[in-house]
């Protein structure tokens, strides 16, 4: 049975769409804590690429340096929205050709090595992303005066008016 993991699917894919948008609205140089937000942004793509899976068994990407993920720790790599963008399009794929992969009693598992089950590691990362698209929306909002559009699975189409609530 898959019902949980297509609606679980479907929230993944309203978050997705959230986060690439902040990323096409947002100031990338502006500072978060003392780090430019593109960092904040790398950070919850990085955080979706290791722990919707198994952060216990965790590739790094390859144009990943030790410590690039945390947004406080100094960085000599700048990455462009661009190479963001790419990185979350790759994440997401890889995100939903696991979840397609699930059954819905698989869920309850954990992944080979990992203290959490897999239901758990999808809600952190719910949480996670949420959090950080909400962070970067706020300095758009603070910055421009402007609403970037905020969708769910059902107000997709609202993106073909733009990326601002008007």
């Amino acid at each position: 049975m898959r019902k949980h993991c297509e609606m679980i699917k479907n929230q993944v894919s309203a978050n997705f769409i959230n986060l690439e948008t902040a990323i096409k609205t947002y100031d990338r140089n502006a500072l978060v804590c003392g780090s430019p937000a593109w960092r904040y942004v790398y950070h919850t793509i990085h955080s979706a690429d290791k722990w919707f899976f198994n952060p216990f068994a965790y590739n790094e990407p390859d144009f990943h340096i030790k410590g690039m993920d945390d947004p406080d720790n100094p960085c000599d790599i700048i990455l462009g929205d661009q190479q963001l963008l790419d990185y979350l399009h790759k994440v997401r794929e890889k995100t939903f050709a696991y979840i397609d992969a699930l059954t819905d009693d698989m869920l309850y598992e954990n992944p080979q090595g990992c203290k959490y089950t897999r239901l758990e590691l999808v809600l952190m990362q719910f949480r996670h992303i949420s959090i950080h698209t909400g962070m970067i929306n706020g300095l758009t909002i603070e910055r421009t005066g402007k609403f970037p559009v905020f969708v769910s699975p059902h107000t997709v189409y609202r993106l073909e008016n733009g990326l601002f609530d008007k």
